[in-house]
């Protein structure tokens, strides 16, 4: 794979609003109680701070299946049956590192890598608070979600509108998102969040939603995981991120 296979964007550093205020929690709750998603979910994103995340790159979509298989060739993977174009999901946490390694081998070395948490979050957000990656209100139609009714991926890059501030594309549908990131409680969450979430099959937080879910995985602020074994009915796939150009 060339370097100019993969889309870089830059997103420059930045304070990142990370999360959700502990006294607002209650009330997004109710905004998306159609959802039969408890509080307690949304107890995981507060309290609100703000973060400064240094300068780093993400690839604008997803790791596509076309982009996963030579990688998958030359280490005995599975290959999904799926188009090239679409993201590759069923990818476990640690196939997804190995494909960052590995691709970063081939690119002279970069140092590819999953994203953290907060550089998910501040490049969907980007300098403010806004709830969706195309800002306050929820809109059918800017993400593979459970909404549309498609009921599984379409081409990275479909949605053009539904680009965050920094216009990188799908982060919210299509492709739940590995983070590097391993769950634990904001520091300063409230005393009911988790200090683990044992239930999952991975310690590793999630982003975005996949298109089964519904729009509550859209919002920014929005901490998931992988709460099932198989990766390829909740769609877990991942996308690359690098540091800065220099």
């Amino acid at each position: 794979m060339r370097v100019e296979q993969v889309d870089w964007v830059e997103i420059p550093a930045g304070t990142l609003r990370r999360g959700t205020p502990v006294e607002e929690v209650a009330e997004v709750a109710r905004r998306y109680a159609d959802t039969g998603v408890p509080v307690e979910w949304y107890m995981k994103e507060a309290p609100r701070t703000e973060v400064h995340v240094p300068a780093f790159r993400i690839a604008r979509t997803p790791v596509t299946v076309g982009q996963w298989a030579p990688f998958a060739a030359a280490t005995g993977r599975v290959v999904p049956r799926a188009p090239a174009d679409h993201p590759v999901t069923g990818v476990t946490w640690e196939a997804a590192t190995a494909y960052c390694r590995w691709l970063g081998e081939r690119l002279g070395g970069l140092g590819v890598r999953l994203p953290t948490e907060d550089e998910w979050e501040r490049a969907a957000r980007g300098d403010d608070d806004r709830e969706f990656l195309w800002g306050e209100e929820y809109r059918t139609g800017l993400a593979n979600l459970v909404d549309l009714g498609i009921g599984t991926t379409t081409p990275v890059g479909s949605f053009p509108e539904g680009a965050g501030p920094f216009g990188v594309l799908d982060m919210a549908g299509n492709a739940d998102e590995w983070t590097s990131t391993r769950y634990a409680p904001y520091p300063g969450a409230p005393a009911e969040v988790p200090a683990t979430e044992d239930w999952a099959f991975d310690p590793h937080i999630t982003r975005g939603g996949a298109f089964r879910h519904d729009r509550d995985l859209a919002r920014c602020a929005r901490r998931h995981g992988a709460y099932e074994r198989d990766l390829a009915a909740i769609g877990v796939g991942f996308r690359l991120a690098a540091p800065a150009a220099r």
